[in-house]
């Protein structure tokens, strides 16, 4: 009797442990692309709802919160394919109404939304609605070292009208005693952090520029960075520092100014 109950139990908790260590599992992104998934026409969404109770579709809208908060703490972006394959499965059909359910979810309880960087692919990042996120290359002594540093490269990149080659990121570095050939005691392998990992989170594209021997790399902003950071703050923060006026930047001041009021509109 005893035994039943155990095995009854390992399968009530199997779903939720099983959605963790998928989610936890995936450290890199995924190069698989967006699984076979035609849209749905909204009758046809209505129809497969209508056949499943209130609490199927409440418990595979909890899964799939689950999944995208889990992989959201190691900033990864969430690709549709994912959900489909390791989640949502058999309820792929309503995929739109359990999407727009977890993204009203995440507003209202964790002040969260869920915003597609790639269309192509249905690549989603979670984005903080109550405040923009905020930097300050203070955090580079701190326990938040690895956004302070993340903080001086896209300045850098910003300030520089938005592309920079790779050899000017090392060499900014180095100045602040961060050397790319070392390993360093907050940042380990400090190029696999900056060409990868923040690669993977989509807060930097690195990319070969054409035509050059020997081989050059550039970096530009990720699409996350686009969509989750203030060029306005990050304008004001590096007059700061400088002790100028913002307005000085012309063209920056520019770019901020209407990064600002696209943000604005597509918050209405």
């Amino acid at each position: 009797m005893s035994q039943k109950k155990r095995t009854s139990s390992q399968k009530s908790q199997a779903p939720s442990n099983r959605l963790s260590q998928v989610a936890r599992n995936e450290a890199v992104d995924s190069d698989e692309e967006d699984v076979s998934l035609t849209e749905p026409s909204t009758s046809q969404v209505q129809q497969s709802l209508a056949r499943l109770t209130v609490a199927q579709v409440d418990r595979k809208m909890a899964e799939v919160l689950q999944f995208i908060l889990i992989k959201d703490q190691k900033k990864m972006p969430i690709k549709r394919a994912d959900i489909v394959k390791h989640v949502l499965k058999e309820y792929k059909t309503i995929y739109s109404e359990i999407l727009k359910r977890v993204d009203r979810t995440l507003g209202q309880v964790f002040g969260m939304k869920l915003v597609e960087i790639d269309t192509k692919n249905h690549t989603y990042v979670l984005i903080n609605k109550l405040e923009p996120v905020e930097l300050n290359i203070t955090d580079m002594h701190t326990g938040s070292s690895k956004t302070g540093l993340l903080f001086v490269i896209l300045a850098v990149i910003f300030m520089k009208g938005g592309i920079v080659k790779e050899s000017i990121i090392w060499n900014m570095l180095k100045k602040l005693k961060v050397k790319c050939g070392e390993k360093h005691d907050d940042f380990g392998d400090v190029k696999k952090l900056i060409t990868e990992e923040f690669v993977r989170q989509r807060y930097l594209e690195y990319a070969r520029v054409p035509h050059t021997d020997p081989i050059e790399y550039e970096f530009r902003w990720g699409l996350r960075a686009e969509k989750e950071l203030s060029k306005m703050k990050l304008l004001e923060l590096v007059s700061e520092l400088q002790e100028q006026d913002p307005r000085s930047w012309t063209t920056q001041w520019k770019e901020a100014e209407q990064a600002e009021s696209s943000s604005r509109g597509s918050s209405q």
